[in-house]
């Protein structure tokens, strides 16, 4: 069934090279194939032209966590996120995804504190962000990087805190 949707959308593709229904299609159906590099190539094509399609976005997610890139995995799925605010089968995959592969917050910043006393014990015991491979040009440009990186790991954690509290 999957191959025959990749020779489908590939005969397709030949006829309309930019119909990216088809391209995500074929994406998917590569991914289903095991293809991943090819399925790679595909949705990357995709989000050239369209880098908010949140099909591509969350195929490229299946892809990176299928091969076991989970860091990348959790990237595209954080991205699918932003685009599908509330998906609740996406905040779950990221909450999975956080638990395995970020650092834990100290276990009593969820026992308790205000979300003011979790926040400073967060930003405490949250790790250094990386810097860049190369020295960034703009240093104002860096540091909200680096602002906005911690932040994300911040919200990660109040979302496994969150679910963690769930009955």
């Amino acid at each position: 069934m999957f191959q025959e949707a990749v020779d489908i959308c590939r005969s397709g593709l030949e006829v309309h090279p930019s119909y990216l229904s088809a391209r995500v299609t074929l994406g998917r159906a590569l991914v289903e194939l095991g293809q991943f590099e090819d399925a790679q190539r595909e949705l990357h094509q995709v989000l050239q032209s369209a880098p908010e399609n949140l099909a591509a976005i969350r195929g490229l997610a299946d892809v990176y966590h299928r091969q076991g890139a989970l860091a990348e995995a959790l990237a595209q799925y954080r991205a699918a996120l932003a685009i599908a605010r509330h998906d609740p089968d996406l905040e779950q995959t990221i909450a999975d995804l956080a638990r395995q592969i970020e650092p834990k917050p100290p276990s009593h910043a969820a026992e308790g504190l205000s979300f003011e006393q979790a926040a400073k014990e967060f930003l405490v015991h949250a790790p250094a962000p990386t810097p860049p491979a190369a020295p960034a040009p703009d240093p104002e440009n860096a540091r909200a990087e680096a602002t906005v990186e911690a932040l994300e790991q911040f919200l990660t954690a109040v979302h496994v805190a969150r679910a963690e509290r769930r009955p």
